[in-house]
C-alpha cells in the first residue's frame, strides 16, 4: 500500500507549524498566511562532512584572536569590529534601492583586487545586468565572478568547482532547495538554505554575504529565525530620497553591536564618510528652535543637531510630530515643559526633526529637545556654540549619563564652547580645554540660563 503524503501548514509571517489548516495563524495573528508544504525525510548534504565533531576540553582550546581581513572600506571593517572573519555568515537587510547591492558590489571588488577569490550569486538580475551596474561603478576586476542562479544545489557546486573566499547571495529570498516543494521565499525555503550555508560557510572557511528583503514594518522578510542563523545582522537605514545612508550592527557574534557607518550615495556608488559630526550640523545654529547634542553610537561619538517647531494650533488635539526620536518620549518631555516650566504648549502644534535622517534613541537627547522646544515656542535663539547633554526625568530633573568624556571631546574638536549638563556632572569631569560646562539641577534652570541669559 503506497504510504500517504504528509503535509503541514505553514506560517508564511512567523514561521508557525500547524498540522491543520486555520485561516488565522494563532502566533501571530496574521489571517491567511499559512500556506500548505509537504514533509519529506530526506535530506541533502551536498558537498559538506557528515562526521561528527569530537568534544574538547574548554582548557585546551585555542583562544587566539580570531583572524580577520580588511574590506578596505574603514565604516564597514569598523561595523564588523576589526575586518571580515572567515567563515562568517552575514546578513545585510534594508529597504529596495538603498543601496545592498551596491555595497556588496564595491566590498566584492576590493576584496577581489586584493587577491581573493569572490564569487557574486544573483538570483534577482542576470549576469548582462550586474556587468552594466559594474561599469557604471567603475569595477573592472578578473577576479570577481558573477553567477546567476536561484538553485542551491547548483551553486552549492559552483563553489566547490571555483573555490571562492568569499560569497555573495542576492537574495535570500530568491534560493530554493530541490528537495522542498515550497516557493523561494517561503518559510521552510528561507530557514533551510540559510541554515544550509551557515554550515557551508564554517566547513569551508568561506565568508557568505546574504542580501535580505525588508517587510512593510522593517523587518527582514522570512522567519525570525533567519537572524538567529546567521553571525552578523546589518541594516540599512534612512529614507531612499536621503543622499546619506546609515548602515547599523544589531547582532555580531564577532564585535561589539551597535555600531554605524555612514555612507554617501554618489552617481559613482557608496562612499563613506569618515567625519560624520560634520555631516549632521548646519549653517542653522544659532537659530530659535535649534540645539545641537552629542550621541553615541557603538564606540564613537558624534554631533547631531535637534529642530523643533512649536506654532499655534487650529485643531482641539494639537498635532505631535516627530522623525528621528520616539514619539512617546517627546510627548513626555512636552508634559515635563508644560507641567515643571510653566510652558503653554496644550494648544501648540509641536514639530521635532533630527537633521540628516538620522535616528537617536538614548535618553541623553532629553536636554537637547526640550531647549530646542522652549526656544522655538518663545521664539528665542539658543547660542549657536552650545550644545546640551542630558536625561530629564519626569519632576523636571536633569539626569547625567554615560561617556562624558567622549562626548565632550568631539563637540571641543569642533568648536563647541559651552555645554549644559547634569550638575552632578561637574563633580565627575573636567571640560576639555576652550570649553565650559553650565552645570544645572532642573529642566528650569537650563531654560532661564540658554534662554534669558541669567
Amino acid at each position: 500500500m503506497k504510504e500517504k503524503s504528509k503535509v503541514r501548514f505553514v506560517c508564511q509571517n512567523c514561521g508557525h507549524i500547524s498540522f491543520k489548516w486555520l485561516g488565522r495563524c494563532p502566533e501571530c495573528g496574521e489571517w491567511g498566511t499559512l500556506q500548505e508544504e509537504n514533509i519529506r525525510k530526506e535530506t541533502y548534504f551536498r558537498g559538506l562532512s557528515s562526521g561528527l565533531a569530537a568534544p574538547k576540553p574548554l582548557t585546551e582550546i585555542d583562544e587566539s584572536e580570531q583572524m580577520r581581513y580588511s574590506s578596505e572600506i574603514k565604516e564597514f571593517d569598523r561595523i564588523l569590529g576589526g575586518g571580515i572573519v572567515p567563515g562568517s555568515l552575514i546578513l545585510i537587510g534594508g529597504e529596495p534601492g538603498i543601496g545592498k547591492s551596491t555595497l556588496l558590489l564595491e566590498i566584492g571588488d576590493k576584496l577581489s583586487s586584493s587577491g581573493h577569490l569572490v564569487l557574486y550569486v544573483s538570483g534577482e538580475e542576470s549576469a548582462e545586468q550586474i556587468r552594466g551596474r559594474a561599469s557604471r561603478l567603475g569595477i573592472n576586476s578578473r577576479h570577481l565572478y558573477v553567477l546567476s542562479e536561484t538553485n542551491l544545489e547548483r551553486i552549492a557546486q559552483q563553489i566547490d568547482d571555483l573555490g571562492p573566499e568569499m560569497v555573495i547571495i542576492d537574495s535570500i529570498q530568491t534560493l530554493y532547495r530541490e528537495d522542498y516543494e515550497s516557493a523561494p521565499g517561503s518559510v521552510s525555503q528561507v530557514r533551510e538554505c540559510a541554515a544550509y550555508l551557515m554550515r557551508l560557510a564554517k566547513q569551508r572557511r568561506i565568508t557568505i554575504f546574504l542580501i535580505g528583503h525588508v517587510t512593510k514594518e522593517g523587518t527582514i522578510a522570512g522567519p525570525r529565525v533567519l537572524e538567529h542563523i546567521v553571525d552578523t545582522v546589518l541594516y540599512f537605514e534612512s529614507e531612499r530620497n536621503y543622499q546619506y545612508r546609515i548602515l547599523r550592527a544589531v547582532k555580531n557574534r564577532f564585535g561589539p553591536i551597535s555600531e554605524i557607518g555612514i555612507f554617501k550615495m554618489e552617481e559613482s556608488g557608496l562612499k563613506e564618510v569618515e567625519d560624520p559630526s560634520k555631516l549632521f550640523l548646519s549653517d542653522a545654529l544659532g537659530n530659535p528652535g535649534i540645539m545641537v547634542v552629542s550621541t553615541i553610537e557603538g564606540t564613537r561619538s558624534f554631533l547631531v543637531e535637534i529642530q523643533a517647531l512649536a506654532t499655534t494650533s487650529n485643531l482641539t488635539i494639537p498635532r505631535r510630530i516627530s522623525q528621528g526620536v520616539d514619539y512617546n518620549r517627546l510627548c513626555l518631555l512636552l508634559a515635563v515643559l508644560e507641567r515643571r516650566c510653566g510652558l503653554r504648549l496644550y494648544d501648540q502644534d509641536v514639530y521635532l526633526n533630527v537633521a540628516g535622517g538620522m535616528k537617536v534613541k538614548e535618553p541623553a537627547c532629553d536636554l537637547a529637545i526640550a531647549l530646542s522646544v522652549a526656544s522655538s515656542l518663545q521664539n528665542i535663539p539658543l547660542p549657536g556654540d552650545s550644545l546640551a547633554i542630558g536625561e530629564v526625568g519626569l519632576s523636571g530633573e536633569v539626569r547625567p549619563v554615560g561617556f562624558m568624556e567622549k562626548r565632550l571631546k568631539e563637540a571641543a574638536r569642533l568648536g563647541f564652547t559651552r555645554c549644559f549638563v547634569s550638575r552632578s556632572t561637574l563633580k565627575k569631569i573636567k571640560a576639555p580645554p576652550g570649553m565650559r560646562l553650565i552645570g544645572v539641577r532642573e529642566v528650569k534652570e537650563a531654560l532661564d540660563i540658554g534662554l534669558e541669559g541669567r
